[in-house]
Parts: structure tokens; sequence; C-alpha cells
């Protein structure tokens, strides 16, 4: 996100100085909007292009790409926008130096002038934008992400032991609508054990109240 915004502040600042550079000085005192976009391929000439056949129009049309680019967080837009920036005006440095001898840098303003500079500057940002621009490619990531972090749903009653979702093997689903019968809860001597009776001893007596049987086994008294 904050990459984003970053390389959107970079592309739109490219784009702004891309569209103002041709209102400045480029050489000797002729603004950049003085020269003929055809210029640029056939050689420079003294006349001046009508409104739509002017080097600004290039640079708007690079504006708007970038714009565009910016919008829909395309890389790819706005980097094709500094190139064709940054190609107007390196192709205009080629065609002026062709036409004057050499490319002069003068304090009097009879050399080459800050559009531009405005103009290769604007190209650059442009650049930048787009490699500092993250795009789309971290939405769809997190999309990813968040479609593994749903939960799954519970398997149907025609479908019992398909639970946990690894599709391992697990404990049956109980499907009987009767209650799972519960433990007994008493945890004192059988009452069987203690019923038995104990040998030498009438039933129904109590305990000491027998005599001990003699050597042939028979009780005393």
């Amino acid at each position: 996100m904050i990459r984003n915004v970053l390389g959107s502040v970079l592309a739109l600042a490219g784009a702004a100085a891309a569209v103002l550079s041709p209102f400045r000085d480029w050489y000797d005192g002729r603004l950049g909007r003085h020269y003929r976009v055809d210029e640029l391929f056939t050689g420079i000439t003294a006349g001046r292009p009508g409104p739509l056949g002017s080097i600004l129009v290039a640079f708007l049309f690079a504006a708007l790409l970038a714009v565009v680019g910016v919008v829909l967080r395309s890389r790819l837009l706005v980097a094709a926008a500094g190139v064709l920036v940054l190609g107007f005006t390196v192709l205009w440095m080629v065609r002026q130096g062709e036409s004057v001898g050499s490319l002069t840098v003068a304090g009097d303003g009879s050399g080459l002038g800050w559009g531009v500079a405005g103009a290769a500057a604007g190209g650059v940002l442009l650049l930048l934008g787009a490699a500092v621009m993250s795009g789309r490619r971290g939405a769809g990531r997190r999309s990813v992400h968040e479609g593994h972090d749903r939960p799954y749903a519970a398997p149907g009653s025609e479908n019992p032991d398909t639970w946990p979702p690894t599709q391992e093997p697990g404990p049956s689903v109980q499907t009987s609508t009767l209650p799972e019968p519960e433990p007994e809860l008493y945890t004192g001597p059988d009452p069987v054990e203690r019923h038995r009776p104990v040998p030498g001893r009438a039933p129904g007596s109590a305990p000491g109240t027998g005599s001990a049987p003699d050597a042939d086994g028979r009780p005393q008294g």
C-alpha cells in the first residue's frame, strides 16, 4: 500500500513536469511547444507547428498514460509513459545537435534551457514511480491467503467419516437418535460379593455369631 502511494506520487510529479516542460525554453530561448513532432524524425527547422503538431501533444499523451497507470496501479503503463518522455527528449537533443553542430549550456540562456531539464526529470520520475509501485500483485496474494484462512465446512450426514478435512481416517459420527449410555456412578463394592454367603456362617446370621467348625467340619454348638 505504501509503495503504491509513493510510486503514484512520483509518477504524477513526473507527468506534471513533462507537461510543463514545453512551456519553457528548450534552446536559445525557443519554447518546447514551438517544435514539431515530425521534426524529431526529419530534422529541426525554424517553422512553428500547429496546435496538434507540437511536441506538447506527445507529452500530454504520455501524461495521460501515466495517470491511467496510476489509477489502474499498472507499472507497465507508468513505465511506458516514462520511456516515451525520455525517448522524445533524447531524440530532440540528437536532432538539435545535428542542426546547430553541438549542444551548449550557457548562463545567458543561449544554450539548453530549463525546459529540456524538466522533460528529462519528468521521464526519470515516471520510471522511478513505476519501479517503486508494487502493482496489483499484492492484492492477488492477499485474496489467496484469505481463501486459505477460511474454515472448512463440516461434512454432511451422508459422509460422517470425512472429518477432519485432511481426509485421514477418524472416529465415526454417531448417527443414532438415542442418547449414549452413561457409565455407572456407583464406586462401592460389588453387591454380588456383598450378598455371597460366608463358609461356616448360617445365612442371615450377623457377622461373628457363628461357631468355628470342629475337626470333622461340623459347626460347634
